[in-house]
């Protein structure tokens, strides 16, 4: 969603591109959905084969515990406690569990634009159709990305948030933020991106596809999904 929602960052593989409407015009506008659906699912392909890669270089670490067995593990020693305590930060008990793997719930995906409603994107994304778009932004407008998100079980480690954009089957916007390490408790965190301005022009307008992750450092993926977004000239008019 980065064309609506991306980050800026300093591992920002991609921005919107400056020579955007000469490559769409180039490409042809009609051929919107079968080169955007065939990339998306390409790029897909090519991140898991890397990530297949990846696993074969990693090093057994040895037996994992939960949270709860590494509080309660040598709990007697009071040097070592308050050791845990400094390294873990607060620690909500009532979120900790037995699982020693952490879980992590995306609730929510917020578009916050000055002088307009915020728009809120309830996840998992809902639509009409496939190929239904589920906000529309105006062209030229400012806006930030806020989203909501719930860690329990365990300490996440190294949570990142990637998206990637096509339009007319070409990649547009490829966006890599790297949220941080976060512990367990029931209130939901939230993290807000920097502000961005959506592309404009002729040819920016119309439909794009995005895909949005959320990984932590183990390559557990929290959130996978795919959708579509219109820019137009004007905002939508209110119902």
């Amino acid at each position: 969603m980065s064309a609506a929602v991306g980050a800026v960052s300093t591992t920002k593989d991609v921005t919107f591109n400056a020579h955007l409407e000469e490559e769409l015009k180039n490409k042809g506008i009609n051929k919107v959905d079968e080169e955007q659906d065939q990339l998306l699912y390409n790029d897909a392909a090519e991140e898991t084969e890397l990530e297949e890669e990846d696993s074969k270089l990693e090093l057994d670490l040895g037996p994992q515990f939960s949270l709860k067995e590494q509080l309660e593990k040598d709990k007697d020693d009071e040097s070592l406690r308050k050791w845990k305590e400094q390294l873990l930060g607060s620690v909500d008990m009532s979120a900790v569990g037995e699982n020693k793997e952490p879980e992590v719930k995306i609730l929510s995906l917020t578009i916050i634009c000055q002088g307009r409603p915020e728009l809120l994107l309830p996840i998992p994304f809902t639509t009409n159709s496939k190929k239904s778009s589920i906000f529309t932004l105006k062209e030229g407008s400012r806006y930030r990305l806020k989203f909501s998100f719930t860690v329990s079980n365990n300490i996440v480690s190294g949570l990142k948030y990637t998206n990637v954009v096509w339009k007319t089957g070409v990649r547009v916007d490829n966006a890599k933020r790297m949220l941080g390490t976060y512990s367990p408790q029931q209130e939901p965190y939230t993290y807000e991106l920097e502000e961005e301005t959506t592309p404009s022009g002729l040819f920016a307008r119309g439909t794009y596809s995005a895909r949005t992750k959320f990984v932590d450092d183990d390559r557990k993926c929290y959130l996978d999904a795919t959708y579509h977004f219109e820019i137009q000239k004007n905002w939508p008019a209110a119902h």
